[in-house]
């Protein structure tokens, strides 16, 4: 009768531990799937977020020379008409992030800059120059390099750049939408986000 019980004991104890390794199994099993879906997901969602703006330029361009001292100048101007289409983009495809499976957490850790690209189309007006001082290579290279740079303080004063980070948040909330319904959880950097309006923190 003892070992009929041993026997039962033993028996309830390896299909018990059976049963105990198939779980694990299963459960490892789910969570690696969980985990290569949301990635493949994240990769789904990376793309290119674009705005686009146009700004216009006029731009007054002048130069002097001094011809054997100061009584003798030679000079040339020109009227500079500018426009120029912007584009303001996130490379969503450069986020880094990784996958914390023991704590089902989707960290994201850096956001790639913004990209600004200038596409101007200038227009040159009244060219006038003297003999002695004519328009070259140089001229113009000046022109497109401080009539850019003029360009660029523009868009960074107006609200195409907000619009741009308000564009790349609503893009992340599809991060924190995905991780949430698969009861996992994102964050970013150290900071858990804890709802929609978290993703605020996020900061290129």
């Amino acid at each position: 009768m003892k070992k009929i019980l041993l026997g039962l004991v033993i028996g309830a104890t390896l299909l018990f531990a059976f049963q105990t390794c198939q779980d694990d199994k299963e459960d490892k099993s789910i969570l690696e799937e969980n985990s290569m879906l949301i990635q493949q997901e994240i990769t789904n969602v990376s793309k290119l977020v674009v705005t686009e703006g146009h700004f216009a330029e006029v731009y007054n361009y002048k130069d002097s020379k001094e011809l054997f001292g100061p009584l003798l100048r030679a000079e040339k101007k020109a009227l500079v008409v500018v426009n120029a289409d912007v584009t303001v983009a996130y490379d969503l495809s450069k986020i880094n992030f990784e996958i914390d499976e023991a704590t089902k957490t989707v960290k994201i850790n850096s956001i790639p800059d913004a990209e600004i690209n200038l596409n101007p189309d200038f227009e040159y007006y009244d060219v006038t120059a003297d003999y002695l001082n004519q328009f070259d290579a140089a001229d113009y290279n000046k022109i497109k390099k401080t009539v850019k740079a003029s360009l660029m303080k523009k868009v960074e004063a107006s609200a195409l750049r907000t619009n741009a980070e308000n564009r790349l948040i609503s893009e992340l909330q599809k991060f924190y939408i995905l991780t949430n319904s698969m009861g996992w959880r994102l964050a970013y950097q150290e900071q858990t986000i804890e709802s929609l309006d978290g993703l605020q923190v996020i900061k290129p």
